[in-house]
């Protein structure tokens, strides 16, 4: 009796453990652990991982497994593995663990096709299945149920003649395009050349063509060589001479781009001397963990692709992990450029379709490096060599639902079982790692110099309560505004830099003081000048503004804050001959926006590049010059204790555009607080004296890195439930936790209620608490069955955002 355990789709408390399914007769021998099934599961089929294989159960009547829908697993006995990890450590239930694992084109709708692994295969099928792949045909799925010849595919698929694709409905369609190739040997071609007549022109045309290209083509690329057409073609597909089929084809984001092949470049003394521990723990196969900490400009990123090409050459594989799509199109240049085709390139502004097929060139070992953002952490490799994560300090790297893992920490899980080295790099480490390094935990490599030994840009602060007081209203500092003119003169390009978070436009009534807010959520709406409407950036509610105040009726109701939009047209009106371009959610909603948009500042298209949040990190352009910072000083306010630290790393990150080739750079910070030492001390790009300062009031409040915290937030439309229920489980909690561990609470959330649900949190600070993971458990057990109360309980272990 062979047995299957497998997690089931429905994510309860009830359900979050393996269930038993019998595999039947057919499919015995065939089904592996990492294979997803559709399994029986009261009235309805769902589908489940087999996560192991066994002969016996002590449950006695065991269901069957209706069928796999996978030929060869889709995980591999690491993630799995990992899967289990991640349930303990974010407290999630096990099916979401393995779902973030796979690209989303596995977790729509699906059909499901058959076809041949390769050409070869045609002629190593057993005979009864070769009529099915005749002319290189597909089999459905379905189609073979019913035909009985399911259990002979999934054997064949084992002896890798045959592959299962997906083919998704709605989601993702596998790209396919006509290809056209010989039916005869080359000699047969001569014979039938001889025969076709004189004024059948075209057609010796391409028989001549087979005969020197003896394989398949492309129709269109066929055409288009021999100025031929579709009916010569098929005249000679009638005569059975040539074959026309489909083929697929991945979809290649990047189809239409040459990427200039690099080579390595000469390493300076101090990266030779940062990169030598990491080449040495590649070669001696040993896990450790690196905080590569470099200014900007340093040339980190030369270092990882020379670490990735020792470990290429030692036949292994690289994860590399960059914040955000903003970076991406540079640092695809950049390792396109040096391991060409080796890449798999996985981030947001891919589509479904690109992404499942970049996963599968993974899956397929077709590739050796993977760059992407946060989810590539998951990339199906099995020989990891060295995992790369840059600008390590960014929150982006943190998933906010569930399961709430972090990529440094899955990184380091997959490494140690991979026993390969983990490079951080940051030009502003996280207080967490930098403590670590600091404690010997990580190794800490520095770069403390520009590559060329240029100078860091020239930063200045400007107090703008000054500007005020003489009398200049505009949101440009005069000195600020000359720079400008004078870049403008010299034809140099500026960056200009609006930091949004936590500072949006908002309407309100300039006689009473009346703010518009969300009608199901306590916030502010959000001023979108597009198309004149404000819109609740957390439940998605939409109005128009309104014409008069509604609270006096006042025809004086404006909208405040500095949106990228009204800074633009204050640049036109103050520089009318500047050439602007903006980015932000709007000008790079579309896809592929982005990319344009750098590529025609890149080609000097324009003199100002404006922009929010994903500006401030990775532009590299020589001709940039200055930089200006218009509000320093948003995100300070906002109530979360890594506000400092976040300003700080902005900061820096943001001046280090500036200058970073031949010529000098420049950089002006605007600010309403210049006192405060994140804005004074980023000016002078003195992460040290920074790290000391925060290091102390961290320590002073308990916060990280000397104290771990779980956030704990609970939400319901009735405001006295969430507060007696929030009161009952910091009772509790207190009285399993020990007296070193802080529990605050119950409080309000700072965003008190969305989505007219009503939310308070608690918040704990501890060193060392045995206890606490199995108290968080009790806590989402006791809550997760109580799903009729309407209450919502989500639990964040060492959170990033605690708003």
């Amino acid at each position: 009796m062979e047995i299957a355990s497998v997690i089931v789709d429905v994510p309860t408390k009830q359900t979050d453990r393996a269930f038993d399914y019998l595999i039947p007769e057919q499919w015995r021998g065939t089904i592996q652990p990492g294979m997803r099934v559709i399994v029986p599961f009261g009235p309805r089929h769902i589908q489940g991982f087999v996560v192991g294989l066994k002969t016996e159960s002590e449950v006695t009547k065991l269901r069957e497994i209706i069928e796999p829908m996978d030929l060869k697993p889709v995980l591999n006995q690491e993630l799995l593995e990992l899967g289990n990890w991640l349930t303990e450590n974010t407290l999630c239930f096990k099916i979401f663990a393995f779902q973030v694992m796979l690209p989303a084109a596995l977790k729509a709708k699906y059909e499901k096709k058959v076809r041949l692994a390769n050409r070869r295969a045609a002629i190593e099928l057993p005979s009864k299945l070769q009529a099915f792949f005749e002319n290189d045909g597909e089999l459905d799925w379905e189609e073979a149920l019913k035909l009985g010849i399911g259990p002979m595919l999934q054997r064949e698929a084992a002896n890798g003649h045959l592959e299962v694709v997906y083919v998704v409905k709605e989601r993702v369609r596998k790209k396919h395009r006509k290809f056209v190739r010989p039916t005869v040997s080359q000699y047969e071609l001569e014979e039938a050349l001889q025969s076709i007549p004189a004024k059948a022109e075209k057609q010796r045309q391409v028989l001549q063509y087979f005969l020197r290209h003896y394989d398949e083509v492309e129709l269109k690329t066929l055409i288009d060589e021999l100025k031929t057409s579709g009916s010569t073609i098929k005249a000679l597909v009638e005569k059975r001479l040539l074959i026309e089929f489909d083929k697929e084809v991945y979809r290649d984001p990047f189809e239409h781009r040459k990427f200039e092949r690099t080579k390595p470049l000469p390493l300076t003394d101090a990266q030779a001397q940062a990169i030598g521990p990491i080449l040495q723990s590649i070669d001696k196969g040993l896990h450790e963990v690196f905080l590569l900490y470099g200014v900007t400009g340093s040339g980190k990123t030369e270092i990882y692709l020379q670490s990735i090409q020792e470990v290429i050459e030692k036949g292994q594989e690289a994860i590399v992990l960059v914040p955000e799509i903003a970076l991406t199109p540079q640092m695809v240049h950049r390792f396109k450029g040096r391991f060409g085709d080796l890449v798999a390139v996985l981030h947001s502004g891919l589509s479904a379709g690109e992404k499942y097929d970049e996963w599968r060139k993974i899956q397929r070992k077709e590739v050796k490096v993977v760059v992407g953002a946060r989810s590539a952490i998951f990339a199906p490799f099995e020989n990891i060599g060295i995992i790369i994560i840059d600008e390590e300090h960014e929150t982006s790297y943190k998933q906010e639902e569930m399961p709430r893992y972090h990529a440094r920490d899955v990184a380091i899980e997959r490494a140690k079982t991979y026993n390969c080295p983990v490079v951080l790099g940051s030009a502003t480490p996280s207080l967490e790692s930098f403590a670590r390094a600091q404690k010997k935990v990580y190794q800490l490599l520095s770069l403390p110099n520009r590559m060329n030994n240029q100078d860091l840009p020239a930063v200045e602060i400007i107090d703008m309560r000054e500007e005020l007081r003489d009398g200049n209203r505009s949101m440009f500092s005069r000195k600020l505004f000359e720079l400008l003119q004078d870049r403008l003169e010299k034809k140099q390009q500026t960056v200009l830099f609006l930091n949004k978070r936590g500072h949006s436009s908002f309407v309100m009534c300039r006689d009473c003081g009346y703010v518009v807010n969300c009608p199901n959520c306590d916030i502010s709406l959000t001023y979108h000048r597009v198309n004149e409407q404000m819109k609740c950036h957390y439940c998605g509610y939409e109005s128009n503004v309104p014409k008069n105040c509604p609270e006096c009726n006042s025809e004086y109701i404006r909208y405040f804050g500095t949106g990228t939009q009204k800074v633009e047209e204050e640049l036109g009106k103050i520089l009318p001959e500047a050439r602007v371009i903006r980015m932000d959610v709007d000008t790079t909603g579309r896809k592929g926006a982005h990319e344009r948009l750098l590529s025609e500042f890149k080609d000097g298209k324009a003199d100002i590049l404006l922009g929010t949040q994903m500006i401030a990190k990775g532009l590299d352009f020589p001709n940039i010059t200055l930089v200006g910072v218009l509000s320093a000083d948003t995100m300070l306010h906002l109530p979360d204790f890594r506000a400092s630290e976040k300003t700080f790393q902005l900061l820096t990150q943001v001046s280090g555009r500036a200058g970073r080739h031949q010529l000098p750079g420049e950089v002006v910070i605007q600010t309403y607080t210049p006192e405060h030492y994140s804005i004074e001390l980023a000016g002078r790009q003195d992460f040290d004296l920074f790290y000391q300062r925060e290091m102390l009031i961290r320590k002073l409040h308990h916060y990280p890195p000397f104290y771990y915290l779980a956030l704990i937030t609970v939400s319901h439309e009735n405001l006295i439930n969430v507060v007696s229920a929030t009161e009952k489980m910091v009772n509790y909690i207190r009285s399993q936790v020990s007296d070193k561990a802080v529990v605050l609470g119950p409080a309000a959330s700072s965003i008190p209620r969305i989505n007219n649900r009503y939310r308070y949190q608690c918040l704990i600070k501890y060193k060392r608490e045995p206890n606490l993971t199995q108290t968080l458990k009790t806590i989402l057990d006791q809550y997760q069955k109580d799903t009729k109360s309407g209450l919502q309980v989500s639990i964040d272990v060492n959170p990033v955002i605690l708003m």
